[in-house]
This record gives C-alpha cells, structure tokens and sequence, in this order.
C-alpha cells in the first residue's frame, strides 16, 4: 500500500512559481480579512450568488444539470427536489451550507467525510451515500474520436478504508508542522484523495467541497463569496490535464503534485483577484450605480454580457444595468456586439 509522506513531498513543491503564488494568496487574505471587517453586510449578496454558481457548477461538471429557474429555487430552499439530478443538486446544497457556516467543526478525518458524502446523497434515496465503494473503479479518458481508454487506476476497494485513514492522517500530522503552509498541503489531500478515489460516486464534487473545507479551515475564506468550482468548471481542460499530470507515478509515490498545485492554487489566487475586483465596486461608496456598471466593464478586456455585469453587481437592478449600458453605447464609451440573447459589450479602447 502506498505511503502518505507530505512533508518531504512539500519541501520538492517550493518552486518560485509556487511560492510566489502562495505569496499572493497570503496578500489577497489579509486585503480580504480588512474588507470582511468593514463590510460584511454588504458582501452578504456575493455569498447568496456564490452559493447558486458553486452549487451549479460542481454538478454541472459531473452531467448533472437542471434549469436555471429551479436551480436557483432549489438552492434557497423555495422548492423541493424533483428529479435524481435535483435531488444530487440538493445534497450538493446541504453539504455546502454545512461547511461554509461549520467548518470549524469539521476536523479532516475519514469518518466525517463519510458523513459529508452520505449528505450529499441524502435526498436520492441511493444506499451509495456514506459508504466506501464496494467494487473498483476505473477513471477513463475519452479522445477527439470518442475512443475511452483507462487513464488511472485507482486503490482497489478492499484497500480503500485502510487508504483514507492513512491520508487523513498523514494530513493531520503535517498540519502539526508549523512549517508547513496549510495552503499548499490542501492540493496534495485533494489529489491523494482522487487517487484513491473512494467512492462510487460522487468522487468529483467531494474534492471539491473538501477543497472549500480545507481552505476554510486554513483561514482562506474566499469560497463564500467567490465560487471556486465555477473557476474549476470554466477551466476544466486545464484541470483534467494537471489532474492527469500529477497522478502519473502515484500509486509508487514517483507522482509530481507540483502541475496540480500550480493549477489548483492558481484557481485560489483567481479567486482573491476576482473578490478583490467585486468587493472594491460593491463597497465604492464614491461610486453611483451607473459608475459601477462603467468601471466593471471598463476593467475588463474584451467581451462581458449583461448577466456577467450583473453577477459582478448583485445589488445593482436590471434595469438600471440595461440603463447604464444604453447611455454608455450613445455615448460611444462602449461597444455593443451582435444582438438579442447573444449581445456582448466592449470598453471603447480607442477613445483612452
């Protein structure tokens, strides 16, 4: 069986790369720490809109899809589940809201992530939820052709129970460490625990949640208002690959986590960037609502729709969006492309 090692694994990642991206983070934290303290009422609509793009996002990359209308019922709670993908939506919900407000209580071990995959099933009525699996699996990779070939093998299920005690504690004892940087431990669990792949289902969307529990529990509180699986979602190509990647070796302990790391704390530092942005137009108090919706797309380069406007002003009502973008096309500060569901706007470059 294969042996859990983090600390002399964690010495090989400490690349500069590497480093200067847990550099950044650290900034980003403490920027996020001072903001929190200054206005936390009003960054509570950038938690409800994390909330439904998590939710949506981790399942959506498992296949697992419902209409955006009851995604978002379903998510706060004004409607029940009502198909099987509903019902996986719904548990994704529960667990979620479980560690953003308890993830101080929710110590890393085997058995509590029994519990957290028994949640996510909880509304499916499948006797999966909460146990190990109980036949092998395989993770497959399908080319251009649509060929399916065997990419990794992960732990047999005899072996698996034995496998998630040793992580969780080889974890356990490396957070001990004051050496060690929680932050970089986090994609090494989160890649042993796909290796191992102890489910049989539902192995995906719990790396994911155990990603915003990890990072929780370190002090990187950026999940409850940027969603993290959406950052993953839109970039799936690129995690799949690192994913691939670093799992080359593993079951040996010849593996590189240092694609993974880079791609997962990359995510992380993604996320800051972008709360930093959100947080800074949201709290503005110099800034009227049609300033704000001029600077968002002033700050981005190329293409933004008007729903991506709107998720980077939560506050901000569609008409006064819809508004603000017909007095910034006549004025010629903005560039409207193509038309009806498909239009897009661009700041006007040519004018700075």
């Amino acid at each position: 069986m294969r042996n859990y090692d983090f600390t002399s694994t964690y010495r090989a990642l400490l690349s500069p790369d590497i480093v200067a991206l847990l550099g950044q983070i650290h900034e980003f934290k403490g920027r996020q720490i001072q903001l929190m303290a200054a206005k936390e009422d009003t960054l509570t609509q950038l938690v409800e809109l994390a909330k439904v793009q998590s939710t949506e996002a981790s399942n959506k990359i498992e296949g697992i899809y419902t209409s955006d209308e009851r995604l978002k019922k379903i998510v706060r709670e004004k409607t029940m589940p009502r198909t099987r993908s509903e019902k996986e939506i719904a548990g994704y919900r529960d667990v979620l809201a479980t560690i953003h407000e308890s993830h101080d209580y929710i110590p890393l071990r085997a058995s509590v992530i029994l519990q957290l995959h028994r949640d996510l099933y909880k509304y499916s009525g499948l006797s999966i939820g909460g146990h190990y699996k109980n036949s092998d699996n395989i993770i497959e990779e399908t080319d251009a052709a649509g060929n399916r070939a065997v990419r990794f093998q992960p732990v047999p299920a005899w072996e698996t129970s034995e496998a998630m005690e040793r992580l969780c504690a080889a974890h356990d004892e490396a957070l001990r460490d004051p050496a060690l940087d929680p932050l970089l431990l986090m994609p090494m669990f989160i890649l042993d625990f796909l290796c191992i792949h102890p489910f049989n289902d539902g192995n995906g969307r719990m790396s994911r949640l155990l990603t915003l529990l990890l990072l929780y529990r370190a002090g990187y509180a950026v999940g409850r208002y940027i969603s993290i699986e959406q950052l993953i979602e839109t970039s799936k190509k690129t995690y799949y690959e690192a994913l691939r990647d670093s799992s080359v070796g593993w079951h040996d302990g010849a593996n590189d986590y240092a694609p993974f790391a880079r791609y997962m704390l990359g995510v992380v530092a993604a996320a800051y960037r972008e709360f930093d942005q959100r947080a800074r137009l949201l709290t503005a108090p110099e800034l009227s609502k049609p300033d704000r919706v001029r600077e968002v797309i002033k700050g981005t380069l190329g293409k933004i729709t008007k729903a991506q406007i709107m998720e980077k002003c939560p506050d901000i009502a569609q008409i006064t969006v819809q508004r603000a973008l017909s007095e910034l096309v006549k004025s010629g500060e903005i560039i409207k492309l193509g038309g009806g569901r498909y239009t897009t706007y661009t700041w006007n470059r040519e004018r700075d």
